[in-house]
């Protein structure tokens, strides 16, 4: 494995160091002071009181310089941490092909904007496809293997006619990445052979959508929980019996993608991972998400993808007080596009008639 170390130029060390030079300056003519004039050598208890406020004022000006170089690197990386949380798990275009679409997620690592769950929708010519999983474990730990998927998904869903060769896509990615992994665990398998265990008990939970532009909702669901329709109420949508999740078993030879709703205009698609449902509070209850999103669609009719992704992640920071055991995704898709019905002909219109042949 290939190891990069980065160099700063000496202008960026210079910068670093700055903070400390007015105090390291002060310790200086301090010690000089202390140990080169005869007034300071003197006895006696005004001479020891001043000696000390001199060292006190020194101590003080390192800490509060040290402090200061701290604060301004650590703003620095979480710049470029935030960029590279946005660009890996970057959110949604609002408005996808007649579509609202909003999403979010709460980590449980303290600290990161990403863990261990995925996102993404994108517009196609097959229709709007969306891919939404949850990798094992949670945290940065997971990361390698979110990448590997969504940038898999991404090229994919474009290229692919079937959602079942998205899938496929998807699988060979995952298993690239847990073969490359293992070998970078494991340096013995360096030699050519493959390892027996890539990783050990890793895998990716995974729900594909493909919403076409009739409102025909097609899926392919590999092990992850189905989604909401919010209508004139809220329901659970049906996405066929569950494919085993990637990276444990080979995906089997038929993949028919099975049609479970139609998204109406105006309806609601809401989809999670189990992160929501099994948050529990303080006493172990499981939080109420069917509940939360009933409440949600009385609350604000239209209902907005945005605003009820807020409203959710609120109420799992009430329930659970901050304090999330799982990472938790959502992404909520309404359907915007409108019904054109048809257009009878206008009451006394008559189609004129062919004007006579000269030699008829």
């Amino acid at each position: 494995m290939i190891r990069t170390r980065t160099l700063l130029s000496p202008e960026s060390r210079l910068r670093r160091l700055a903070p400390l030079a007015l105090p390291t300056l002060w310790g200086a003519v301090a010690v000089t002071w202390k140990l080169g004039c005869p007034l300071a050598q003197q006895p006696g208890l005004p001479m020891r009181i001043a000696t000390s406020v001199v060292f006190f004022t020194v101590g003080t000006g390192l800490i509060l310089g040290i402090r200061h170089g701290l604060s301004r690197e650590l703003k620095r990386v979480r710049a470029i941490a935030d960029a590279t949380q946005r660009v890996l798990l970057r959110p949604p275009s609002p408005r996808l092909d007649g579509l609202s679409v909003a999403a979010g997620q709460l980590s449980a690592s303290r600290g990161a904007a990403v863990g261990g769950d995925l996102y993404e929708a994108v517009a196609t010519p097959y229709g709007v496809r969306i891919v939404i999983g949850d990798v094992r474990g949670h945290g940065l730990a997971a990361l390698g293997a979110v990448v590997a998927v969504l940038g898999s998904f991404r090229e994919a869903a474009h290229d692919e006619p079937g959602l079942d060769g998205v899938l496929r896509r998807l699988d060979r990615a995952l298993g690239r990445h847990l073969r490359d992994r293992a070998r970078d665990e494991h340096p013995a398998f360096c030699d050519g052979r493959e390892p027996e265990h890539p990783a050990a008990e890793e895998f990716v939970t995974v729900l594909l959508l493909e919403i076409r532009q009739d409102g025909e909702v097609y899926a392919l669901n590999c092990g992850h929980p189905g989604p909401y329709r919010i209508g004139h109420r809220v329901e659970t949508v049906p996405v066929g019996d569950p494919l085993p999740p990637l990276g444990t078993f080979p995906l089997p030879a038929d993949l028919s993608p099975y049609h479970c709703t139609r998204l109406l205009p105006g309806e609601v698609l809401f989809l999670h991972t189990d992160g929501a449902e099994d948050a529990r509070d303080g006493a172990g209850r499981f939080f109420a998400l069917e509940s939360v999103l009933a409440e949600a669609a009385h609350a604000a009719p239209p209902l907005s993808p945005a605003v009820l992704v807020r409203r959710v992640h609120t109420a799992l920071l009430r329930h659970t007080r901050g304090r999330l055991a799982d990472d938790v995704a959502l992404l909520v898709v309404r359907n915007d596009r409108t019904r054109v019905p048809a257009q009878p002909a206008e009451p006394g219109l008559r189609r004129p008639r062919p004007a006579p042949s000269p030699h008829g």
